[in-house]
């Protein structure tokens, strides 16, 4: 079976402004490097619009009511928080960014795409069930284990490798024994959360926070001792990621210094993990990454192995 791309034009009309690092050159980048011959086998599908149903899923009404009532003017944009900026095509491009979460879900669990990769902005992993932060306004990865749901699935995992804690699907998920949160990330770091003792209420949420100035070692152990053992004991039904690249040496945002090749090897060490629990049905939602040739670079080596090439 191919691996699905699923994305949409409408995801570059979120503008956050000039000098923002969450540009809309950041899906192009990404874009561009699976447009290079060995992806052609690639099998790409627009992502549709969320339903507002999804979004109530995870998130409060409230939230929900004023993130959809958002209509900045064509030269407006409005500061959600001090970082996450709505501009005039924000609305519908985080809408996208939802519905090919759930459109990732549905092409490994309707058996037409063995893996998915949803390349769409803005990313999810620090929206809050009733706030957005961090670049994020909906829970992507959230709204995905939701819907999986709804194919009849229980036991959910996201994985999170991007330098930030995702602090809102770690919210979104600890009080459900049947949903499991593990992220790497730096700490300490934006948003302050992670710590190793942030345990969800039954041991599903697992955190290995990385010092400062940590490189591919320090990752790999922290995935091969700590992260995948606990993701092995969950034995998830359906494994999503969160793909985030601003772990990469040349991320502007972080000090950590993982190489291209090291999200490689995850990738495939989690693809192994999907092999062993959900018949390897792997969604990967694209989340950081901030140097665009270091983005670039990351995503397709992240698709390629994907791939099985």
């Amino acid at each position: 079976m191919p691996v699905a791309l699923i994305t949409h034009p409408d995801c570059f009309d979120h503008d956050p402004g000039p000098y923002h690092p969450e540009s809309p050159a950041r899906l192009r980048a990404v874009l561009a490097a699976l447009e290079l011959p060995e992806f052609q086998p690639l099998l790409r599908e627009a992502a549709p619009e969320a339903p507002e149903s999804a979004l109530r899923g995870v998130h409060s009404d409230e939230y929900v009511d004023a993130m959809l009532a958002l209509k900045p003017e064509p030269d407006e944009r409005i500061h959600l928080d001090a970082d996450t900026i709505a501009s005039a095509g924000t609305l519908r491009a985080a809408l996208r960014s939802a519905g090919g979460a759930m459109r990732g879900v549905d092409a490994v669990l309707e058996g037409w795409a063995r893996c998915a990769f949803v390349a769409t902005r803005p990313p999810g992993h620090h929206a809050e069930p009733a706030r957005a932060m961090g670049f994020c306004l909906f829970g992507n990865a959230a709204i995905a284990a939701n819907h999986a749901r709804s194919h009849g699935l229980r036991r959910i995992a996201v994985v999170d490798f991007d330098v930030h804690h995702g602090n809102g699907t770690q919210a979104m998920f600890e009080n459900d024994p049947d949903l499991f949160y593990a992220s790497s990330h730096q700490f300490p770091c934006y948003p302050g959360t992670g710590r190793p003792d942030e345990r969800g209420i039954a041991g599903n949420v697992v955190n290995a926070p990385l010092d400062p100035e940590s490189g591919s070692a320090e990752f790999r152990a922290a995935w091969q001792t700590i992260l995948i053992p606990a993701l092995d004991a969950f034995a998830p039904e359906l494994l999503i990621i969160s793909a985030g690249f601003d772990a990469h040496k040349a991320d502007p945002l972080a000090q950590i210094h993982v190489e291209t090749d090291d999200f490689a090897w995850l990738t495939a060490a989690l693809m192994d993990v999907a092999d062993r629990h959900c018949g390897g049905r792997v969604v990967s939602l694209l989340e950081g990454g901030y140097d665009l040739d270091a983005l670039a670079a990351s995503a397709a080596a992240h698709v390629r192995t994907l791939m099985r090439i």
